[in-house]
């Protein structure tokens, strides 16, 4: 097999036919994972679309990742992931949750009601950034609002180059602003809390309504779940869209160049400080205190941005004390199992 070109439909790019052996080339099949379940995955190639069982010997596979199968569907390996969206999972455990893989551009969802918020959508900024894909916001309810360019002068503080689309979720000429991210084999993803139209915009570029749909509650404006899977959706002008579900809680980790990204005018401000490990708090010859004290800065936006370094580096520093310790305790039962062999060979 060597037609890759086949493929460009599903996103299939240059970075992961380099991954290819001159074996891989001819004897496996590549094929993307469009749908994830609790014990399966559905892959789609070339024209087929079939599942898997998920095994105990796979690494994490995610939405998105690319995989090569030999002649019979079994599993071979894992490709390189161009970029990678994570978190820390949800609650008190110490561990990574893959959200989705090789995306090409992320839709980050934010509705111009009540929970309009600043510093969540800098938190998903930093995510993204991370990942390495490009971030655009997209304002939905733009129908319900008198005036939504004061929610996108609102975004433009956060970044001179960010791109943002203030958009009604229902209507196909509104979403039309869209169509530069959406060219035949672009992945995209679309993230943002429950409630926020991501499932209705998904259904409105799609021509379905394959994504349920929930009304927002009235006493808080904030949303009900009601993507319960993830799940990636060709549409009709060659793109994929992966949906993913409402993410109330995003805790993030090993992220800081993502932070860096997102925050990169403090950071730069940060280079004309009198001392160089100046914390940005009442230190002398501060550049980041200056420039929020003339007003050229918010000082939500600091505050935001230690927020998420302390978080990043707490976050970072439990999950790297856990596989510190989740290694000395294998290394513990390899000792323990090579010690019982000697004794039963007395």
């Amino acid at each position: 097999m060597s037609n890759f070109s086949q493929l460009s439909h599903l996103g299939w790019q240059s970075f992961f036919q380099q991954q290819l052996s001159l074996e891989e080339w001819e004897d496996c099949l590549p094929c993307r994972v469009i749908e994830q379940h609790k014990s399966e995955l559905t892959l789609a190639s070339f024209t087929s679309r079939f599942n898997i069982s998920i095994s105990s010997t796979m690494p994490d596979i995610v939405v998105g990742d690319w995989v090569l199968l030999n002649e019979k569907h079994q599993f071979i390996r894992l490709l390189d992931r161009k970029t990678c969206f994570q978190r820390k999972a949800p609650g008190t455990r110490m561990k990574y949750q893959l959200i989705s893989a090789n995306v090409d551009t992320a839709f980050i969802v934010s509705s111009m009601n009540a929970d309009f918020n600043l510093s969540r959508i800098e938190r998903f900024l930093a995510v993204v950034h991370e990942a390495g894909a490009e971030p655009v916001i997209v304002l939905s309810k733009s129908d319900l609002v008198s005036s939504p360019e004061t929610y996108l002068e609102q975004i433009r503080t956060l970044g001179t180059n960010l791109m943002v689309e203030a958009v009604n979720c229902l209507d196909i000429q509104g979403v039309s602003k869209l169509n530069d991210w959406l060219n035949t084999g672009d992945t995209v993803c679309v993230l943002g809390s429950s409630g926020v139209g991501k499932s209705t915009l998904i259904n409105t570029l799609t021509g379905e309504t394959s994504q349920r749909t929930g009304a927002i509650r009235e006493d808080d404006k904030k949303g009900r779940h009601t993507t319960t899977r993830r799940s990636l959706i060709e549409l009709a002008c060659g793109a994929l869209i992966l949906d993913t579900p409402g993410m109330r809680e995003i805790q993030i980790t090993d992220c800081k160049s993502g932070i860096s990204s997102t925050f990169i005018d403090i950071e730069n401000l940060a280079m004309n400080c009198r001392y160089k490990d100046c914390q940005h708090q009442a230190e002398p010859g501060c550049a980041v205190r200056k420039a929020v004290e003339s007003g050229n800065l918010e000082s939500r936006r600091v505050d935001n941005y230690h927020k998420l370094r302390r978080e990043e580096a707490l976050n970072s520093a439990s999950l790297t004390e856990r596989r510190a310790r989740d290694k000395a305790l294998g290394q513990y039962y390899k000792r323990t199992l090579k010690e019982a062999k000697k004794f039963k060979g007395r």
